[in-house]
């Protein structure tokens, strides 16, 4: 859930519409195909990355109403998904997770602190969100749920993906990077961090020091050519971010110590 409200419009691709973008990575596939597109009432982003068209697939937080896009975009780019990622537990960003490990029979993965949502998406919204949601099932938690641990590698669909823990706005939100040796780099940030703004840290679960930690030791020391795909709102880059995020002002750059 966003600290600042933004919208996003169609398909986001870092560029134009179902463009494939310049993350090098094998002889095969020199370009990762990334689709975007925000779903349900807060506008979540919902992400697919593939090698190219044809090829397997990883859906990153697949929220509120993301299976009719979702497989709009698997149709027509004949996708077949190998796996769910999820940067959080917050309803917006997993909500349809379980219809989409169901429908392709994949496992979802995240991290144990925000496992509990999955099953009980109120919880991590206090009273608002049981009177939103009330005390029973809303949605069909994954059959199969696998942890994520900080600097976890996950090999999947021909794509490395670097798990970083950065707690903060949830107490297991994470990091997904995406990228190769040749250059280029993405960053999948959930709601830590978004184009001018970060995650809001007053929920169940939310820790706005633990976020300016995880900002200053995960987020920070990144390359400004990283290019950010955020939970809500457009994409950016670290160096825009690092000039111009008011929240971050003031941060300083500095590797974890554990």
């Amino acid at each position: 859930m966003p600290r600042a409200k933004a919208h996003v419009g169609g398909t986001i691709t870092l560029g134009q519409p179902t463009r494939s973008v310049g993350c090098r990575r094998n002889e095969r596939s020199h370009f990762v195909l990334v689709l975007g597109f925000p779903v349900g009432p807060l506008q979540a982003n919902c992400y697919v990355l593939a090698r190219g068209e044809g090829e397997p697939c990883v859906v990153v937080d697949p929220g509120q109403d993301a299976v009719p896009p979702l497989d709009e975009q698997l149709r027509k780019h004949r996708l077949a998904p190998a796996a769910v990622l999820l940067t959080h537990g917050h309803f917006d960003h997993v909500f349809s997770a379980g219809q989409v490990c169901a429908a392709h029979d994949v496992p979802a993965h995240v991290h144990p602190a925000d496992r509990f949502m999955l099953d009980d998406p109120g919880a991590a919204l206090g009273p608002a969100g049981r009177q939103l949601f009330g005390d029973g099932p809303v949605m069909d938690a994954p059959a199969d749920v696998r942890d994520l641990a900080d600097g976890d590698v996950l090999e999947l669909a021909g794509l490395r993906f670097d798990v970083t823990h950065t707690p903060g706005h949830t107490g297991g939100s994470v990091l997904f990077g995406v990228g190769t040796d040749e250059g280029g780099r993405l960053l999948l940030s959930g709601d830590t961090l978004f184009a001018g703004a970060i995650g809001r840290t007053d929920l169940p679960g939310g820790d706005h020091g633990r976020m300016l930690e995880s900002l200053s030791t995960k987020v920070l020391p990144l390359d400004d050519e990283t290019v950010v795909l955020p939970g809500h709102g457009p994409t950016t880059t670290i160096g825009r971010e690092r000039a111009g995020n008011p929240f971050l002002q003031g941060l300083p750059a500095s590797e974890a110590t554990s």
